[in-house]
């Protein structure tokens, strides 16, 4: 069985779709990426200055929680760089479980669990994963 295109007159509206000489626009969703970003490392610094300061709020369940999960795995992203999208997120949220459940662990047979030093081990834990991608990639840029 055959399919029959049939193309519509351009109206003059000049939408990109329409007219065949405009350049296309980008996808929304890469215009609002850094945004996300933002908020989303924005939202981890509150979280984070909510457990270390020991500020009382109703929103630092959620915010120290956010921390918890995205800190890690951002963290392991850049070491995931060879997976599609999907495979990438899942390997990294269940990569800050792991880290989380280590330390909490770790904590407590170490018989010194508190929220601020959970809090402050993750965060320590994170940023030096972040680093050692940081300086593995750049160890491979170097020229020899």
């Amino acid at each position: 069985m055959q399919t029959i295109g049939i193309k519509s007159a351009s109206s003059g509206t000049g939408r990109p779709e329409e007219d065949p000489g405009a350049e296309p626009r980008p996808a929304a969703s890469t215009d609002l990426t850094p945004l996300f970003a933002g908020v989303a490392v924005t939202a981890g610094c509150v979280g984070a200055a909510f457990a270390l300061l020991d500020l009382s709020s109703p929103l630092r369940a959620p915010f120290v929680l956010f921390f918890l999960l995205a800190a890690p795995g951002f963290a392991l992203s850049p070491w995931l760089r060879g997976l599609d999208t999907w495979a990438r997120v899942v390997a990294c949220g269940s990569g800050a479980l792991v880290v989380d459940l280590v330390v909490a662990q770790s904590m407590l047979a170490l018989h010194v669990w508190s929220i601020r030093g959970g809090v402050a081990a993750v965060g320590a834990l994170s940023v030096l994963v972040f680093l050692s991608a940081l300086a593995r990639r750049r160890r491979h840029r170097a020229p020899r």
